[in-house]
């Protein structure tokens, strides 16, 4: 062989050593952060051994560990994430679908993406100070007014809203929703621009409109990454805790949230249903946060037995976005 074969052959040589080494300390990142992860699960399961059962799920909080229960933290987290995504879900959607179809290039809606790129990134303790200022104290524009009230009067009860909200579940979704908008309406816009351009040219060349183009071959095409985005934003919501904080949500609470204990409950007083949104709430990332705090030690597994629970809930959400990505994409012809 000639030096100058001998040379690209220790050049290949080292390449191939270069990217072999690379790989493998990708492999040891990989297989060493799923042995901590998996420390870290197998601690908290044994902890919570033995705790968590159908009396720790079925009871509210306590001062005595043997009978302190996750109920009011599960009604709590139901009614905070049912809420926000009935105020995230429309708007951020719209928001994504008028930005990608219908605003102009311009200089304004570079700048409007740009914000929502920065507000994705900001911490979430910042949205809970303007949690606290634009729900539960709303500028200290109504504070001299005693009882300001919005009654509404429904069929079946009265919906009363009050000015400010005050620390009541509903400002609690309020603040979530602001925390995760940013980050749907980014998900929902990366999802309309991946479908194909020439979608929408053949839409038109049949005649269609730009709205039953968007509405009959775009969402459709475009409903995996923005429920994808949905589901995972809602699930970042869920295990949210510093903004809760910031607004009042209880530690200790020994009731649901319009004292609505069971679905039945609602169905026999749909009164309670109407309430539930104005009353004081907690959650299931606050109570851990609660029970981590205790000075006794059996709490430790009380908290634990928490943990345990709201990661199935992440587990089962984040699960339920594959499912519907994998439905969905299945059902798209191109």
């Amino acid at each position: 062989m000639s030096d100058q074969e001998l040379e690209y052959a220790r050049l290949l040589k080292r390449r191939h050593l270069i990217s072999s080494g690379f790989e493998w300390g990708c492999r040891i990142a990989t297989f060493s952060a799923l042995l901590f992860l998996g420390i870290l699960l197998l601690g908290v399961v044994w902890q919570a051994w033995g705790w968590l059962d159908t009396q720790y799920l079925t009871s509210f909080d306590s001062r005595r560990p043997k009978a302190a229960g996750l109920l009011a933290g599960l009604w709590g987290t139901f009614w905070l994430i049912l809420f926000t995504a009935i105020f995230t879900v429309p708007i951020g959607v719209g928001a994504a679908i008028y930005l990608e179809e219908y605003a102009r290039d311009s200089w304004f809606t570079r700048v409007i993406k740009v914000n929502l790129a920065n507000l994705a990134g900001v911490p979430s303790i910042v949205y809970g100070m303007l949690g606290v200022t634009a729900f539960v104290r709303m500028f200290g524009w109504f504070s001299a007014v005693d009882d300001l009230r919005i009654e509404t009067y429904l069929g079946f009860g009265t919906l009363a809203i009050p000015l400010p909200l005050g620390r009541c579940l509903l400002a609690g979704s309020c603040t979530l929703s602001l925390l995760i908008l940013p980050i749907v309406i980014i998900a929902s816009q990366e999802a309309l621009r991946a479908v194909p351009p020439s979608i929408r040219h053949a839409s038109y060349a049949l005649g269609a409109t730009k709205w039953q183009t968007i509405r009959h071959q775009v969402l459709p095409a475009a409903t995996p990454g923005i429920s994808t985005g949905i589901i995972l934003s809602l699930s970042r919501a869920m295990g949210e805790t510093a903004p809760l904080i910031m607004i009042g949500a209880l530690t200790y609470l020994a009731f649901a949230p319009g004292n609505l204990n069971t679905p039945m409950d609602g169905i026999r007083d749909p009164q309670l249903i109407l309430d539930a949104p104005f009353d004081m709430f907690t959650s299931i990332p606050i109570q851990i946060f609660n029970w981590v705090g205790q000075p006794k030690s059996e709490f430790q597994h009380v908290a634990a037995a928490g943990s345990l629970v709201l990661l199935v809930l992440l587990v089962l959400f984040n699960a339920t976005a594959i499912v519907i990505r994998n439905r969905a994409q299945k059902r798209i012809t191109w």
